[in-house]
């Protein structure tokens, strides 16, 4: 039997998992200025995952790439989702 394809949907499906958490915490903390950071680590995954001769590790690496692309959009929404109210807002705290 050949595992590749569960093995492969369960790492999808954990990665998505781990980035939409993670986009609301950089979102509360850095705001949307931090997209570059999503924007570097998801080109260099691209690279990587070409240069991989492994398959499974090359797929891996773009799902990781594919989501950070998709989470610079995601900080951009949850913006929005943050002036609704739908998520708590960063007080900033006064200097004494």
């Amino acid at each position: 039997m050949n595992y590749h394809g569960i093995i492969l949907g369960l790492a999808t499906f954990l990665c998505i998992g781990v980035f939409h958490p993670l986009v609301i915490k950089s979102e509360y903390h850095f705001g949307v200025r931090c997209w570059p950071a999503y924007l570097i680590a998801g080109i260099g995954g691209c690279i990587a995952s070409l240069l991989m001769e492994s398959i499974d590790v090359s797929v891996l690496l773009g799902v990781f790439s594919f989501s950070c692309f998709w989470s610079i959009l995601e900080l951009f929404q949850q913006r929005k989702r943050v002036e609704k109210g739908w998520f708590p807002q960063k007080v900033k705290k006064l200097k004494s």
